[in-house]
Parts: structure tokens; sequence; C-alpha cells
């Protein structure tokens, strides 16, 4: 009986989400998947999807697509078909460790298909990305201090586990925060040569060298951050000569020359996320680049804002354009829409989605006024179009 009615659940979630999303579709809607947090109040149950209309800002009703526990964070194949979500949770099937599902995608109906699981054999993931060829996924654990990589299969899903490294160090100076080892982030150069993790609690940047097919990782060099910085989130610059990096804990951006030959990255600027009156708690979260190389855009939780930059491509250098609210609280997350015209914000602790309008000269935001609630929602990740 307990079978029967989880099947049911399974396929009254499924049918439900199929006739919301295919009925909000439009020649001119963009599908948006939403990673969340499951606490044990039910109020979030997974994987939520929502479309925007690229015409007006407009979004959809967002609707669960699959359960899971703690999808916090949510990667896409380059090929645009599969989902990679991890699953950030203390235990598999009775064992410590988190683990990463694979899906796939069916864009029409905006609907998700598990593949399979894998487990990282570690502590509760934090941070989930595939390489630009589609045949390696990396995980990382925050409170374990682990980077995992799987080789993936020609058909999507996730095959057993090929690397399992931990970072090591010297601790930061910050010791409510900085207690030990706590990688945040996995970001691979544009030629798919070197994975980077970016490591709160050691100030440090981790540079791997990448062999795609068997997806392995091997050590290839660390360079420190300033003291107290935390590093959390990473991006390059389309033409891999510059790394951008956003410090949680001091509220920075760091631009960093990189050599593409050797990975080697050095720090040539750094700015501040913050006004220079505030005076509060602060800790920032994600960092994007708009397509067109041109802004840099960095999240603020705690002064609960969206910081734009503009970038110069010659030297890599940021300026300050603007700092607006998020319209909520807790700017978790938020991704801009493949042509750059939108960007979703995801504010965890008042659980909404808030739409921008992004001015393609200047990289300004416009409120739109269009919002969706997703309970804690913590990543937004746009799917382009299957060409």
């Amino acid at each position: 009986m307990t079978f029967l009615r989880r099947c049911l659940s399974t396929f009254t979630l499924t049918f439900t989400s199929v006739l919301t999303l295919t009925s909000s579709m439009s020649a001119a809607s963009q599908l948006i998947f939403i990673g969340t947090y499951t606490p044990k109040d039910n109020s979030s149950r997974g994987i939520y999807a929502v479309r925007l209309d690229t015409v007006t800002g407009a979004l959809g009703e967002p609707v669960a697509v699959a359960e899971a526990p703690n999808p916090t964070f949510l990667s896409l194949a380059p090929n645009g078909r599969e989902l990679y979500a991890l699953n950030e949770t203390d235990s598999v099937n009775g064992r410590p460790g988190g683990g990463a599902t694979a899906y796939r995608i069916d864009p029409e109906a905006g609907t998700l298909a598990k593949l399979n699981f894998q487990p990282t054999g570690g502590i509760a993931c934090a941070n989930i990305s595939t390489d630009h060829t589609g045949k390696a996924l990396v995980l990382i654990s925050y409170h374990g201090g682990q980077v995992t990589s799987f080789p993936l299969a020609g058909d999507g899903s996730i095959g057993p586990r090929a690397s399992f490294l931990k970072t090591t160090g010297r601790l930061g100076p910050n010791q409510g925060r900085q207690d030990a080892p706590h990688p945040h982030s996995i970001t691979f150069s544009p030629d798919n040569r070197f994975a980077y993790v970016c490591d709160l609690g050691l100030d440090r940047i981790f540079c791997y060298r990448l062999d795609p097919a068997p997806a392995t990782l091997t050590p290839a060099g660390e360079f420190a951050t300033a003291p107290g910085a935390g590093p959390r989130h990473s991006k390059f610059s389309a033409d891999g000569k510059f790394f951008y990096v956003i410090d949680e804990l001091d509220s920075t951006i760091v631009t960093y020359a990189c050599d593409a030959q050797t990975g080697a990255i050095a720090p040539k600027q750094t700015v501040s996320t913050l006004p220079a009156d505030f005076k509060g708690a602060n800790g920032c979260a994600e960092i994007r680049l708009h397509p067109n190389g041109r802004f840099v855009y960095g999240s603020n939780r705690g002064h609960d804002s969206l910081a734009v930059f503009a970038r110069n491509a010659a030297d890599g250098t940021l300026t300050l354009v603007e700092i607006v609210a998020c319209g909520g609280a807790h700017p978790r997350n938020f991704a801009l829409s493949p042509d750059g015209a939108w960007l979703v914000c995801a504010n965890r602790d008042s659980n909404n989605l808030v739409v921008f309008k992004v001015d393609a000269a200047t990289g300004r935001l416009t409120a739109t006024g269009h919002t969706a609630k997703v309970p804690q929602a913590v990543c937004v990740l746009f799917v382009p179009p299957v060409k």
C-alpha cells in the first residue's frame, strides 16, 4: 500500500505539472527550474519549474516537478537535455553523505524524468557543475571539505565516482565561519582544461587539471585570497583571461588575471559590493557575468541587494554602476536569461522570485513588479531552447 501511495503521488505530481506548465506556454516563454531546501514542514517538495514571458517579464505559476531532498543547486548539461541536482543531505540509504541525481528534461512539458542517483561517499554537498563537454560532473561538499567527480554516460546518467579529493591548509582568521575547510563552488575554465574550487574556510582557490573522459581531477595549484575574504563563487570571462570571485565574508569581488597555459591566477583588482555607508552584517552569495560580457552582478545577503558593475574587457577591471534592492530577503542565487534581457533573483527567506529587466547598454536593473512564490528558493536555472 505504501508503494502504491508513492506511485500515485508521483503520478499526480507529474500529471499536474504537465497541465499547469503546458497551459502557461507561449511562443515567447522561457523555461526555468528552481532548486530549493525541503524543510520538515513540507513547505517545499523539491525542484520547481516556472515559465518566464520573455516579452513582459511575467512569471507563470511555479509547479513542483521532482520530489527530492534538498535539491539546493542545479546544473544543466551542455546539450540542454539533462539536469543534475545535488542532494544536500547528511545521509544516503543510512550512510553519511550526499549525492547527485540526473534527470531528463522534457522542454515542451517542462517536466523532469529521473535517470539515476549516485552518492558522493562524503558529507552533504553545496555545489554542482558539469564540464563543457558534458562528460564530467563535479560536486563540492562545504562541510566535508571534499571535491568529488563522476563520469557522465551518453544517455546523461551519472557513472560511479572517479575522483575524491580533500581541500587542506591553514584556516582563515574568522573563527566563527572559518573553522574548517569549506569548499563552496566549482568553476571550469572556458577551455575545459582546469577546474577551480573556492574554499571559504581556507581563504584559498584550488586549481585542478581535468581529464574529461574519465572525469578525473588532479591538483594543479592553489592560490591565497585576502585573509578573511571567504571566497564563495566564481565565473570566467568568455575569453578565459579573467576570473571573477565573489568573497562571502568581506563582501568583495576580486578580478584575477588567468594564465590559460598553467592555470595560475593573480589578483589585480578588488571592489566592494556594498554602499560605502553600510554598517550592518552582510554575506555575499552569487556572481554572474552578462552574456554580452560587459557587466558583472553580485548578490548581498544582509543588505539584500544586487550590485551591478561595468566590465572593462581589455583589462578585466570593474566599475560600480548601481546597487539595487533585491525585492526580498536573503538573495541566495540569481541568474540572467540566455539573451541577457532578464534577471531572476531567488530570495530564500522571503520565499519569492523577483524579475528585473536588464538594460543591455548600461547593465542597470529595473524591477518589473513581476514575482512568484517558491518556498525556500535557492537556485535559478534557465533552460535555453534545445536546437
